[in-house]
């Protein structure tokens, strides 16, 4: 492998080799990162508009998000301003920062919601209002009621694992289909249909890992508080939080079915109708019957004697078929 690297004199940015080769960020999460860290300093630019600019599409946007959140280079807040408008700010690093670093970068705690202290109006950090390609400012979620566990509070912040990747179609159809029957069962947990399509992929790679309905339930509803006052913020929370590990490769392949152990085929326990048929037919008896559906119906009542001969005759064909042996035309 030859390299001709020609150092640049201006306009480039130092971006360590970490992010360059970090092994759980895909190639969309690096460009983000690095097109936001080559912005200068005072640019206001959220990232979704990094993405658009960078030609990511909105559902890779969302999981290189996912993926930076996780890792810890990119950091969120959500505020409420005057007039009930939620504006976010977010911070990206050129390391990785817990909560507690981030909080000191900015300048400040998490906001709590309420009525912002009096002072000069400020501008949207991120996103349009009310509607935003890319998912951000999309919701407003109310403020954390007293008496609201910490547990509900962080639901709406709370991002899946930086190696979760999203299930397939089917799986997120049948995780939406599970989240509907818990809200239906349990009146705390009410969910509304966009909550349980954003929560449907979650949900969809818990029975992607395998796990059971009686064991998703429990652990939705188990030690609910008495009074939930965002049943979208708590469901989230529980299953990102709860959500239990991938199964290794190992396990995997003590799952998968062995040579010896294989399922059989679809044809097998079939017979093939004795029947007039242009080509032979196979069907799957009931009892010792001979002749497919189509022909037991079409076919006059024959007397017992006969009956037994085709039963007979079926019989040699299938030991001669099972023996290696030519059937006689």
């Amino acid at each position: 492998m030859l390299k001709h690297a020609i150092p640049p004199a201006s306009f480039f940015t130092q971006v360590p080799n970490e992010i360059l080769r970090h092994p759980r960020l895909s190639s969309d999460a690096v460009r983000l990162l690095t097109w936001q860290l080559s912005l200068p300093d005072g640019a206001n630019e959220p990232l979704s508009k990094t993405a658009e600019r960078a030609g990511i599409k909105k559902i890779a946007f969302l999981r290189a998000k996912r993926q930076l959140l996780g890792e810890g280079y990119l950091h969120e807040w959500r505020l409420q301003g005057e007039g009930g408008r939620w504006s976010t700010t977010q911070l990206v690093s050129s390391v990785p920062l817990s909560a507690e670093e981030a909080l000191a970068v900015r300048g400040g705690g998490p906001p709590t919601g309420g009525i912002p202290a009096a002072g000069e109006p400020t501008g949207r950090s991120v996103g349009r209002y009310p509607k935003d390609n890319n998912g951000e400012n999309s919701c407003h979620p109310p403020s954390p009621a007293a008496g609201e566990t910490a547990e509900q509070a962080a639901g709406q912040a709370a991002d899946p694992p930086p190696e979760w990747t999203g299930p397939p179609a089917p799986l997120i159809e049948r995780g939406a289909r599970a989240l509907a029957a818990v809200a239906r069962a349990e009146r705390r947990l009410r969910l509304s249909a966009p909550d349980v399509a954003r929560l449907a992929p979650l949900a969809g790679e818990w029975l992607q890992r395998g796990v059971p309905m009686a064991e998703f339930r429990e652990a939705l509803t188990a030690r609910l508080p008495r009074v939930v006052h965002h049943p979208a913020g708590l469901v989230r929370d529980r299953l990102v939080r709860k959500m239990p590990p991938a199964p290794a490769f190992a396990a995997q392949r003590a799952s998968m079915p062995q040579v010896g152990g294989a399922p059989p085929p679809r044809v097998a326990g079939m017979r093939e109708c004795g029947g007039d048929h242009v080509q032979p037919r196979l069907f799957r008896p009931v009892a010792d019957e001979v002749l497919c559906r189509e022909c037991c119906c079409d076919a006059p009542a024959v007397p017992g004697a006969v009956a037994a001969a085709l039963r007979g005759a079926g019989a040699v064909r299938a030991a001669l078929r099972g023996g290696g042996g030519a059937v006689p035309v």
